[in-house]
């Protein structure tokens, strides 16, 4: 019975040997230089592109924020936090395409992409907990001058 059931293990192993001769050589399959190069241009351009909106960006939020003054301020702020959170998102974006593009193997590419999400995940966490922070001062700040302008009618009435 052991043989026949070794027998039935080797005949299993011979006929899935091409699946996996081919499932090893697509691990080490290279990527031709000039597809890399091609993506890395295509990403530096994309991301030439994102400064340029970026500092389109800041110029319209730098008349709003002249323009208009007291709390107008701090949404003036949140946007720019939003903005430049959207620009380091799509600078880590392109960054990461750089990354993928020099991978010379799918083994590497995934490894790369497996460090890019992890990475993206920590900032998003770090995003998270400051945005959750400013909320907190903004409504405690929001609060005091509420009650403090409560005090000044109440005074006044009394």
């Amino acid at each position: 019975m052991t043989t026949e059931t070794n027998s039935v293990l080797d005949s299993v192993k011979e006929a899935f040997a091409p699946v996996t001769e081919a499932f090893t050589k697509l691990q080490n399959l290279e990527v031709p230089e000039a597809a890399r190069e091609f993506v890395k241009k295509q990403a530096e351009t994309a991301k030439t592109r994102a400064a340029d909106a970026y500092a389109g960006s800041e110029k319209v939020t730098a008349v709003i924020e002249s323009a208009v003054a007291g709390s107008v301020s701090e949404a003036a702020k949140i946007s720019r936090n939003i903005q430049q959170a959207i620009y380091q998102d799509a600078e880590a974006f392109f960054s990461g395409i750089d990354k993928l593009a020099s991978a010379k193997s799918l083994s590497e590419a995934a490894q790369i992409q497996s460090d890019l999400v992890r990475a993206r995940g920590e900032v998003l966490v770090s995003r998270a907990k400051a945005t959750t922070e400013y909320l907190g001062k903004l409504v405690a700040d929001g609060a005091k001058s509420a009650q403090d302008n409560f005090a000044k009618i109440y005074g006044k009435t009394a």
